[in-house]
């Protein structure tokens, strides 16, 4: 019995190479790329507007394991997904944002404060040097 259950492992296992690999790049990846296609790229990092997409993705590869009786998740499963992760969410940042400069209004004191400063102290500096050159 314990035979008939590992020989009965090794077919589920070898049906999830290629053939597998093959039926989620044609049924889902199909699929997935029409539908961020009609998504505007700039939007492709915002988690609001792409987690049913992804979604449905994911649930895809787990149908068509499921129908070719292989195992889920798999090596091939992870590979697929890290190829779609390097091809459409590349530049996005952990939180699922894109990642951009704040606003200028914002950045500006950032920059100019720290400016400021150092003329400031730089001033300071210079000044109470020639003060002191006349006391001794």
């Amino acid at each position: 019995m314990k035979q008939n259950f590992s020989v009965s492992q090794c077919v589920s296992v070898l049906g999830c190479g290629p053939h597998y690999e093959y039926r989620i790049e044609e049924f889902c990846l199909a699929k997935f790329r029409l539908d961020m296609q009609e998504l505007d790229q700039r939007h492709w990092c915002s988690w609001e507007d792409t987690v049913e997409l992804y979604g449905e993705l994911t649930n895809c590869t787990y149908l068509v394991a499921l129908k070719m009786e292989c195992f889920w998740p798999n090596r091939l499963v992870d590979e697929f997904f890290i190829r779609i992760h390097k091809h459409y969410f590349h530049d996005c940042s952990m939180s699922g944002r894109l990642l951009r400069d704040p606003p200028n209004r914002i950045l500006g004191p950032f920059i100019v404060v720290p400016i400021l400063v150092t003329l400031l102290m730089t001033a300071l500096v210079v000044w109470r040097s020639k003060r002191s050159e006349g006391i001794v």
